[in-house]
């Protein structure tokens, strides 16, 4: 995809900037920054640091909202590049204009059941992607490689807790492809010592999230009147972090983290789907007996494979002094509240609410 600039005055063209251009002590890229996390990233690093310029690459892919980064989008150190990672050509020219110091890379197909409709996709976006922007942050001499990765690439467990040492068993094509992207990052390292930092965490909810997971499709159905689907026996468990928390971890890690390290970024909160979905029709249906509350639940087909459970330790962070804040409570009270006025920031939004189908 070419580039093309968005309309706002702050995110124009690429444009050579020799040194420290505008006056900006750091120059990060954010990849795909009109996502879920990454926005959330982009708005704490905008706010909070005015002498950082902060570069959101986004191909503006179905999941994609710039309405997610309105608070932010006139900011003079924000800019905006519209444009895909698997483009060799468009992010060899990019790193070559924009003298970027710090990369943070989000951006990937992030929706496991999916990934069984259209394994190629995952594996193409997720592991070439990650490869070409690899390639060109090293060719630029970037000063630090965040990638992103997920508590998935572990595969499932009922009892045994993962620490960044812990063999990789990923159990879909998306928690697969990221496991290979894993390994591309850290071959950089081993062999250029590129200074990459790999992160690792738990389910994030919180605003911005596009309605095809499991926490924005529950409020969001039930906000339509619509029933919770759950996927088979409902009984697998996840551990949810807040975005905000996600932040600060990140934050943690720019600031104190060692090159060529992973940090698990976990939570000891953890739900069932069902006890979710029954939290949620309790406090948007405002239900007050079980068999009301159980008039709102629909058991659908699992997917091919639904791993039961994730465990993750999170030493190394709290280490660094990171703990997660936002109690559960209060996170997806906040989260209930801004699907309320803004499920229609993604023009197909009602697409995500179908149940999953998929041919085994």
């Amino acid at each position: 995809m070419f580039f093309r600039p968005c309309d706002s005055p702050h995110n124009h063209n690429m444009s050579a900037s020799g040194g420290q251009a505008g006056g900006f002590s750091k120059r990060l890229l954010v990849t795909g920054g009109a996502g879920f996390i990454a926005s959330h990233m982009i708005i704490s690093l905008v706010e909070n640091h005015s002498d950082y310029l902060v570069i959101n690459l986004d191909k503006l892919d179905y999941c994609a909202s710039l309405r997610n980064l309105d608070a932010i989008s006139s900011k003079p150190n924000y800019k905006f590049l519209q444009g895909d990672i698997c483009d060799s050509n468009f992010i060899k020219q990019l790193f070559e204009t924009e003298n970027i110091d710090v990369v943070l890379h989000f951006a990937a197909q992030t929706h496991v059941d999916l990934s069984f409709l259209d394994s190629f996709k995952f594996a193409y976006v997720n592991i070439c992607g990650t490869h070409v922007l690899l390639n060109a942050a090293y060719e630029a001499r970037v000063k630090k490689f965040v990638y992103i990765s997920t508590d998935e690439v572990y595969g499932g467990s009922l009892d045994e807790e993962f620490d960044e040492t812990s063999p990789k068993r990923p159990t879909n094509p998306y928690a697969s492809s990221k496991a290979a992207a894993e390994s591309f990052v850290l071959s950089f390292w081993e062999r250029y010592k590129f200074p990459v930092i790999i992160t690792r965490s738990s389910n994030v909810y919180g605003p911005h999230q596009y309605p095809e997971k499991v926490i924005p499709k529950f409020i969001s159905l039930l906000q339509h009147n619509r029933k919770c689907c759950i996927h088979g026996s409902g009984r697998q468990t996840r551990s949810f972090l807040y975005a905000s928390d996600v932040v600060d971890a990140i934050l943690t890690i720019l600031k104190m983290g060692k090159v060529g390290e992973i940090y698990n970024i976990g939570t000891n909160f953890e739900i069932s789907v069902t006890q979710l979905a029954k939290e949620l029709i309790q406090m948007i249906q405002n239900t007050s007996s079980d068999t009301e509350t159980e008039h709102w639940m629909d058991y659908v087909n699992d997917r091919p494979v639904n791993d039961l459970r994730y465990l993750m330790r999170s030493e190394k962070m709290h280490s660094l002094g990171w703990r997660p804040k936002v109690q559960w409570k209060e996170g997806i009270e906040r989260t209930i509240e801004w699907y309320k006025n803004n499920f229609h920031n993604w023009k197909n939004a009602a697409d995500a609410l179908e149940p999953f189908t998929c041919q085994a």
